[in-house]
């Protein structure tokens, strides 16, 4: 799509924005919106009227504000239901967050729903008389907003706008006519975007679901079609091969299964890379997401339990990510946390291998069955090495192993393409509104153009 600049320009005098067509004004926001900061929270008060509550993450995770979002319950003062309930065309940010560029989110209020109101960490901007709201939404979305709020957010561990930042921001405003035909361009061209995204998104969650089958059938009915089969006596296993065995991993590790420290280290800014649950959550040693790092010393000290080698397989034990699995593949020299279980394999059995049956849907559902719950979920050792695997002859554990990185290599190259797609896409998305709603592009005859195409 190529769309034409506007016949002349000038300087906007805002240094974040550069220059604007020639008939656009330069405004402070306050004087396109009336600007109002929540003091709303989710604590229930006895004796105050009951409402439904919009919170940060409903905006946060949302660009429309409508009925298909799950509202929670709260209650509020008469004084506060009259400042701060929502209406069409209303568009509300994001004003404080423990990242400034999550500072200045918008979402846009799309129907009316009753008793609904503004919550706390948010500013609900109502637009003035010849303001569009739907034109101020795509306004907050673009680059120049982002790196202007950016700028002006206060904080150190957590950030914040005042009300005087927010008011004193100032916009590009076209004509009302203009705003509301730059909303629907962006509006149509988004929407086009957004359903090639998902679709991206889509081809993405199949080829995972592949790659998962894949694994999952090879490590539990290996590569021959024709193999009998017998019952491996394990609910999560099913049937395997006749001739493959099924044992508990503690029967197919040269060491006892163990992890890292449980202290919390002192961290230097150099020396030993200190490796936690977060550097293995791709499934692959991320040494960009090391915890830290720690002394040749503690290093020293840790290894008397534990030492890394090629080939140990690393499974997350507690956490969000837990079940996680990784295998070293490096001679780096570094050292673990205790959230990673080490398992060592003996030489009947291929790491590759066992790696790949921890990543099965059998295996991960043995782990979801065994998870227990205290402050997060997490799994013990000594449950870890009681779990079953299955034990192929080497012959065939080798044939697996490599007939699954040939066929995984293939998916995840598939899959970095699709999510490369993905990324342009939202470039082109975000490059589109920042141009259209700064003046860079002219939109304004673009509609009936389009529709006839």
């Amino acid at each position: 799509m190529s769309l034409p600049r506007y016949p002349e320009y000038k300087d906007s005098g805002v240094a974040w924005l550069g220059e604007v067509p020639g008939h656009w004004e330069i405004s402070p926001l306050k004087y396109a919106v009336d600007v109002r900061l929540s003091n709303i929270d989710k604590h229930t008060v006895e004796d105050e009227p009951s409402v439904l509550l919009c919170n940060y993450t409903d905006v946060y995770k949302n660009e429309h504000i409508d009925s298909s979002i799950e509202f929670m319950a709260a209650t509020a003062s008469p004084e506060q239901i009259r400042r701060l309930s929502l209406e069409v065309d209303d568009v509300i940010i994001t004003k404080d967050s423990e990242d400034p560029r999550d500072i200045g989110i918008p979402a846009h209020v799309a129907e009316v729903l009753p008793n609904l109101v503004c919550g706390y960490h948010l500013a609900l901007l109502r637009p003035r008389a010849g303001i569009n709201g739907g034109y101020l939404y795509h306004l907050f979305k673009s680059r120049y907003v982002e790196v202007a709020f950016e700028i002006e957010a206060t904080g150190m561990t957590r950030y914040a706008l005042g009300k005087y930042s927010i008011e004193n921001l100032g916009i590009p405003l076209p004509s009302l006519v203009e705003q509301s035909s730059i909303a629907s361009f962006l509006d149509r061209e988004t929407g086009k975007i957004d359903a090639l995204v998902t679709e991206q998104e889509k081809l993405i969650q199949l080829l995972r679901e592949k790659r998962q089958a894949d694994i999952s059938h090879a490590v539990t009915k290996g590569l021959n079609p024709n193999a009998k089969l017998k019952d491996s006596g394990i609910e999560w296993l099913g049937d395997v091969p006749e001739h493959w065995k099924v044992c508990a991993i503690k029967h197919i590790v040269s060491t006892p299964i163990t992890d890292g420290p449980h202290e919390t280290p002192n961290f230097p800014d150099e020396g030993v890379p200190f490796v936690s649950a977060e550097a293995v959550s791709s499934g692959k040693i991320n040494f960009e997401k090391i915890r830290g790092y720690i002394s040749e010393e503690d290093h020293l000290r840790y290894s008397e339990k534990y030492r890394p080698q090629v080939g140990d397989i690393y499974m997350v034990k507690s956490g969000a990510t837990t079940g996680v699995t990784a295998i070293v593949e490096t001679d780096i020299d570094f050292n673990i946390w205790s959230p990673l279980a080490v398992i060592r394999c003996r030489q009947e059995s291929l790491p590759y291998f066992v790696l790949n049956f921890m990543r099965s849907k059998n295996f991960q559902e043995a782990v979801t069955l065994n998870w227990s719950f205290g402050t997060q979920q997490n799994i013990g050792m000594g449950v870890i090495e009681n779990l079953s695997v299955t034990v192929p002859p080497i012959e065939e554990q080798t044939a697996i192993a490599t007939f699954l990185n040939i066929e995984t290599t293939k998916l995840d190259a598939l899959t970095a393409e699709a999510q490369r797609g993905i990324a342009l896409l939202k470039e082109r998305r975000s490059a589109l509104i920042s141009a259209a709603v700064s003046g860079k592009i002219d939109v304004r005859h673009s509609a009936p153009e389009m529709e006839a195409a």
